[in-house]
């Protein structure tokens, strides 16, 4: 309730010059990962060729400065992103996102625990076609997979998000819930790519336990060459948004990709961080680091 009553309070104090779109500005030399001079999604609006999907954990659950960690994250969503993967919406978050993106799309996962996924369309590019949700049968924290089979320009897709079971404890239930994660990618049908974003939570040990990588499933921070200025998405050397007693600087948020075997395929072509900068309240925009990917698409015959 209390986190309720604060989003609620946000939600009525965002002003309207807050809703409004504005126009695109380059980040700060901060961000990493990405070239300042890439166009947006405001400028690649005519490219059917080229899509943007960026996977965060939000931290909804941390309601502090809340009105100026949300109205950051609006920045970003409107400057880029054709698919939204989110992780710790809360309700309050989610009723201010929907009010103030009306371009895009919402999809909610369940919850159980007052926190929940969450993907967004930008409805001018991407067409939803159906959408499910696969419950992980042992979790303790209700932890579940969303599903979305979509289109755009013409290309099947199907995008997956997940929040896999947390602390360092629950490894097993983690590599259950990535075995069936890897699962649903594989079943998914030969004429859909399939892209997977989410807060992972995994150790690289874990992995290489489960035998790496199934067949056809590719990380796409691996297939860029493992940049370093993208390898740690939870780093609390730098991100001090969270009191913790040690260092840690971990992978936990992670993009798998396996790209249709039939028709036209994808490859990804950048990565990169968001989130990195410190806002005037003097903490981030979440805990983690946000990642922002980008994929082109060529016809089956070019890529013969």
């Amino acid at each position: 309730m209390v986190l309720y009553c604060k989003g609620k309070q946000l939600l009525q104090n965002i002003s309207l010059e807050t809703a409004k779109p504005s126009p695109a500005k380059p980040l700060p030399d901060q961000s990493l990962g990405r070239p300042m001079d890439q166009p947006s999604v405001e400028d690649e609006k005519g490219d059917p060729s080229s899509l943007t999907v960026l996977t965060w954990n939000i931290d909804g659950l941390d309601v502090e400065d809340l009105r100026e960690r949300v109205s950051k994250l609006l920045s970003y969503l409107r400057k880029y992103s054709d698919v939204v993967l989110l992780q710790e919406l809360i309700p309050p978050y989610l009723e201010i996102l929907q009010q103030v993106l009306p371009d895009y799309e919402f999809l909610q996962g369940e919850h159980h625990n007052g926190y929940f996924t969450g993907v967004l369309l930008r409805k001018s590019r991407v067409q939803l076609q159906q959408s499910s949700i696969v419950n992980f049968p042992t979790t303790e924290m209700s932890r579940n997979l969303l599903m979305a089979q979509l289109s755009f320009s013409g290309h099947q897709l199907c995008v997956m998000t997940s929040h896999l079971e947390s602390c360092k404890t629950s490894s097993q239930e983690r590599m259950n819930q990535l075995r069936r994660v890897w699962k649903k990618m594989r079943e998914t049908s030969d004429d859909q790519t399939v892209i997977f974003g989410g807060d992972t939570n995994l150790r690289d040990w874990e992995v290489k336990k489960l035998g790496g990588l199934p067949e056809g499933i590719s990380d796409v921070w691996e297939v860029l060459g493992e940049p370093e200025n993208c390898r740690y998405t939870w780093d609390t050397v730098t991100n001090d948004n969270k009191e913790i007693p040690f260092p840690a600087r971990l992978r936990f948020d992670r993009v798998y990709i396996r790209t249709a075997i039939n028709g036209a395929k994808i490859k990804p072509e950048s990565m990169r961080l968001v989130g990195l900068e410190r806002l005037k309240c003097g903490r981030f925009t979440s805990d983690h680091w946000g990642i922002l990917c980008t994929f082109s698409f060529e016809s089956a015959d070019t890529a013969n």
